[in-house]
C-alpha cells in the first residue's frame, strides 16, 4: 500500500529549489565575468563543476524525497509458527509440562505428576499401537476382539469370554500386542466394559471404559441397530475431544438385506459430521448357526475382514500421528491439572501474603494511629504488599507500580462506602469493655487489618487473572471479596483475634 503523497511538502521542495536556481544563475553569470576578466581556463573548468555538482545535488535530494512516498512499506517481521506437527506439539506441551510440574512444592503431588508424565513420554517409544474395543453390553465386543485375534499371524494367548447378557466383560481387558501383515508394529487390543448399564455397578464400568477410551490411539465403537441416543452423545464426545473412531455395525447376519442396508444408510448419516462413511462398517463378529436342508448345523464364519483392513489402513498411514494425538490430549488434560495445583499453590501463598500484612497493619494502626483515609493510603493497602503478591503470580513489579495499584483500589473502597461500612461493622463487635483512647486505638487498628485483607484478596484475584480486574472492573472484584469476607462466624473471630492482638501490644506498653 503506498503512502499519501505530501502535495504540501512537495510544493514547499520545488519551491525552495527555484530559490536555488534563482541564486545559482547570477552566481554563474558573476563566475563568468570573473573568468572573462581572469583569462584562465582552470578557473572556467572549476565553475562549470561546482555548478553541475550543486544541481546534481538538487536533483538527487528531490528524487529521494519523492520516492519515499512511492516506496511499499517494509513489511512487518513474520511472527513464528505454531508447531503444525503433532508429533513436534506433543513433545512441546510434555517438555512445558515438565517446566510446570517442577514448580510444584508439594513433593507426594509432584512426584505422582512426574511420573505420569514419564509415562507420557514412554508413548513415544512404545512398539504397539492401542485399539480399544467400545461400545454397549451385549454389542459384541468380546466376540469381535477374539475374531480379530483369530486373523492374528500369531497364536492366541489369551481370550476373553463370551456371553450373552449385560455387563458380561466385568474390567477392560488388555490382550497381548498382536502382529498383522502390512504393518510395521503390532497392534494391543482392549476390549472395554459395557456403556450405558443399568444398576451402580453398570455406571462404574461405563466410568472404567470412558478412561480407557481416552488412551486408546484408535477406538472401535460398536453397535448391534440403531444409535440411541445415549450412544450418540457418547460416540460424539469421543470424537469431540480428537479420538479416531471407527462405527462398526454388528449382527447384519440377524438382519435381512433390505433392513441392514436401511441402519446402515442411517448410521452413515447421523454421523456424518464426525465420522466419515467409510468408517461405518457392516460386520457380523459372531454369526448364527444355520441349520442345512440336510438337518447338519454350521456355525459361519465371522464376517469381520472389512473392518480389519479398514483397521490396518488407518493404522498404516495415521499411527503415528494418532500416537502423538493421544499423547498430546492426555498431557493437555495433565497440564490441566498441575495448572490447578499451582494455581492452589500460589492462592497459598498469596494468602500468607495477606495474613502477614494484615497483622503487620495491627501493630503499626496501634502505634501511630491515623484517620481512617490516610491509614488506607499508608499502610492497610500497602505498596510493598502489592508488589509480593505480584511476585507469586511470577508478575514482578516495582514499588511504584504498587503505589499506584493500592492507590486505585483505596479509591474504590472510598467510593463504594466500603470504609465506612467496616468501621461501623468493627466498632459494633468490639466489645464495650474496651473504653478511652484504646477503644479508638483498637477499632482503628482491626479496621486497618480487615481493610488490608479485602485488600489483598482482591489483589490476589486480579494477578491470578493475570493482572485483569474483568468486565466488571475493580470496583466489583473489591466488593466480591468485602462480601466473601463478612460472614458472621468469619467476621467475629476475626475481630477477635485482631482484638488480641491489640490487647497483647497494650500489655508491652504497661
Amino acid at each position: 500500500m503506498k503512502r499519501k503523497f505530501p502535495w504540501l511538502r512537495s510544493l514547499i521542495v520545488l519551491g525552495c529549489f527555484g530559490l536555488v536556481i534563482s541564486f545559482i544563475i547570477p552566481l554563474l553569470d558573476r563566475m563568468i565575468q570573473l573568468y572573462q576578466l581572469a583569462g584562465n581556463p582552470v578557473l572556467g573548468g572549476s565553475i562549470v563543476l561546482l555548478v553541475m555538482g550543486l544541481l546534481a545535488g538538487l536533483f538527487f535530494v528531490t528524487w529521494r524525497y519523492i520516492n519515499l512516498f512511492q516506496a511499499k512499506p517494509t513489511p512487518p517481521r513474520p511472527i513464528p509458527d505454531a508447531p503444525t506437527d503433532k508429533i513436534e506439539a506433543a513433545q512441546d506441551s510434555l517438555e512445558a509440562l515438565e517446566r510446570q510440574v517442577e514448580q510444584i512444592q508439594d513433593e507426594v503431588m509432584r512426584r505422582s505428576l512426574a511420573e505420569q508424565t514419564e509415562q507420557l513420554k514412554q508413548n513415544f517409544i512404545r512398539q504397539e499401537l492401542r485399539v480399544v474395543v467400545f461400545g454397549v453390553g451385549s454389542a459384541g465386543k468380546t466376540s469381535l476382539v477374539n475374531g480379530l485375534l483369530d486373523l492374528s499371524l500369531q497364536d492366541i494367548t489369551e481370550r476373553g469370554e463370551v456371553g450373552a447378557t449385560m455387563g458380561t466383560t466385568q474390567l477392560g481387558k488388555v490382550y497381548k500386542p498382536m502382529r498383522f501383515e502390512h504393518l510395521d508394529v503390532p497392534i494391543q487390543f482392549t476390549d472395554c466394559p459395557g456403556i450405558l448399564e443399568a444398576s451402580a455397578l453398570g455406571s462404574d464400568r461405563e466410568q472404567e471404559a470412558r478412561k480407557i477410551a481416552t488412551e486408546a490411539d484408535l477406538i472401535v465403537f460398536v453397535v448391534d441397530d440403531d444409535l440411541r441416543r445415549s450412544e450418540y452423545e457418547v460416540l460424539k464426545a469421543l470424537t469431540e475431544i480428537g479420538k479416531r473412531t471407527i462405527l462398526a455395525f454388528n449382527k447384519i447376519d440377524r438382519l435381512t438385506k433390505s433392513d441392514r442396508e436401511i441402519i446402515q444408510t442411517s448410521l452413515r448419516s447421523r454421523v456424518l459430521s464426525f465420522i466419515a462413511p467409510e468408517d461405518v462398517v457392516a460386520i457380523a463378529a459372531s454369526p448364527m448357526k444355520i441349520t442345512l436342508d440336510n438337518g447338519e448345523v454350521v456355525t459361519p464364519k465371522p464376517k469381520i475382514q472389512p473392518l480389519l483392513a479398514r483397521i490396518l489402513d488407518i493404522l498404516s498411514y495415521e499411527g503415528d500421528e494418532l500416537v502423538a494425538d493421544n499423547v498430546l490430549l492426555r498431557s493437555q488434560r495433565l497440564t490441566d491439572e498441575t495448572r490447578e495445583v499451582l494455581s492452589q499453590q500460589q492462592q497459598a501463598e498469596a494468602e500468607k501474603v495477606v495474613e502477614k500484612f494484615q497483622w503487620l497493619v495491627v501493630g503499626v494502626v496501634f502505634a501511630t494511629p491515623l484517620p481512617v483515609v490516610d491509614l488506607l493510603a499508608t499502610a492497610a493497602i500497602n505498596a510493598q504488599m502489592v508488589v509480593e503478591i505480584g511476585r507469586v503470580y511470577g508478575c514482578e513489579i516495582n514499588i511504584d507500580r504498587g503505589k499506584e495499584l493500592a492507590n486505585s483500589l483505596t479509591r474504590t473502597l472510598v467510593s463504594l462506602g466500603i470504609v465506612k461500612g467496616v468501621v461501623q461493622i468493627v466498632t459494633t463487635l468490639i466489645s464495650v469493655t474496651v473504653v478511652g483512647l484504646v477503644l479508638k486505638a483498637t477499632i482503628q487498628s482491626v479496621t486497618a487489618a480487615y481493610l488490608t485483607r479485602i485488600a489483598g484478596k482482591s489483589f490476589i484475584e486480579y494477578f491470578s487473572r493475570d493482572r485483569d480486574w474483568g468486565d466488571g472492573g475493580i470496583a466489583e472484584v473489591v466488593q466480591r471479596q468485602f462480601q466473601l469476607n463478612r460472614r458472621d462466624e468469619f467476621l467475629k473471630a476475626f475481630v477477635q483475634d485482631a482484638v488480641n492482638r491489640v490487647m497483647v501490644l497494650v500489655k508491652q506498653q504497661i
